[in-house]
This record gives C-alpha cells, structure tokens and sequence, in this order.
C-alpha cells in the first residue's frame, strides 16, 4: 500500500536546541543572535527565554510525545504480519487475496483492537506493506492455446497487416450516383448571386 511519507518530529533533537539556548541566554545573547545563530524565529526564542527565566533549563525539556497513543503495541504489529504472511486462505478466506476488511477482521481476531477497514491502510503503511494488483487471469485459461496465438497465429495476422493495402477511413456507404459531387479540392467557390 503506498502511503503518505509520514515526517516524525525529532524530540530530543528539539530538546538539545532549546538547551542550546538556554546556555546562550545564560551568556546574555540577544534573542536576535539566538534565533539567527540556531536559526529559528525570533518568536519561539523569547518564548523560550520566558519558559527559561520562570523555571529554569528544566523547562526546556522535550515535550511528550504528540498525539494519541497508538491502539497496537509493537509485539502486536508483530503478531498481526506473521498472521499475514500466512495468507488469507489460512485464516479462513475463500481466496488468497487480502483487502482491508478481510485484514480488519484479521486484527481483530488477534489483538482485540477493531478498526474501520478505512483505515487499516495506515497500520499496512506502518508495517511497510504496499499495494499489490493482482495479477487477474480467466479460470478457463489455456496455456497452451495462449501459446499458440503468441507465436503462430498472431504473427500470421501481423504479416497480413502489414501486407494490406490502407483502407477508407470514412464509416459510412458511397455517395449514390444521384447526389451532387463535392467541390474539388482548393477554395470553396459559392453559387453566383443573383
């Protein structure tokens, strides 16, 4: 399944850039400086400097972590892709094809969790799974005869193409006899006015 590059935040990338401030505020930089010299807006620095002057280095600790916190734990991710890697058909379906419901159902059996299958997508993306297009073939298909029109009949057919003359790329019947014969090629002459 292709899904959208998701762009994590660095924390404690974050973190060691506040700090960085916080000991250049302790030389007594301007916040200008700062901002230029970690290259960010002067906003966030005299916010920064505010956290700094109430609490101290302290509060310049990373944030926690954003968001909601994930339904499936990683052991359980784990447990849902070697279910997956089984197949479809050891789990019950008729084919071995997944599609979101059938995985939904999937995960529900395993870990509990129930999601739409809507958004099962996202745990596919997370676990790094992509969509495949099945590759689609008649029941009644015949190798053999599949054979036989790639390497004898289609290229007799080829060879009758290319040997034919170039046909009327007009669909319709030959004027009857009876209608007025269309003006010859060049510039359209109108009738005389009278």
């Amino acid at each position: 399944m292709s899904a959208q590059r998701v762009r994590h935040r660095d924390l404690k990338g974050l973190e060691q850039r506040r700090k960085r401030a916080a000991r250049l505020f302790a030389k007594g930089l301007s916040q200008a400086s700062i901002a230029r010299e970690l290259k960010v807006s002067r906003m966030s620095v005299s916010r920064w400097r505010r956290l700094w002057q109430r609490s101290g280095a302290a509060a310049l600790k990373a944030a926690p972590r954003a968001g909601r916190k994930p339904l499936l734990s990683v052991r359980q991710l784990q447990r849902v892709q070697a279910a997956l890697r089984q197949g479809a058909r050891a789990h019950g379906f008729s084919a071995d094809l997944w599609t979101l419901p059938r995985v939904a159902v999937v995960i529900e059996r395993i870990t509990g969790v129930e999601f739409h299958p809507g958004h099962v997508w996202r745990i596919l993306g997370a676990m790094k799974w992509t969509v495949q297009k099945p590759e689609q073939q008649a029941k009644e298909r015949d190798p053999a005869k599949v054979a036989y029109w790639q390497n004898v009949r289609w290229p007799e057919l080829k060879k009758k193409l290319l040997n034919s003359a170039p046909g009327s790329s007009f669909k319709t019947k030959r004027g009857s006899p009876s209608s007025p014969p269309s003006a010859a090629p060049g510039r359209h002459v109108g009738k005389p006015r009278s």
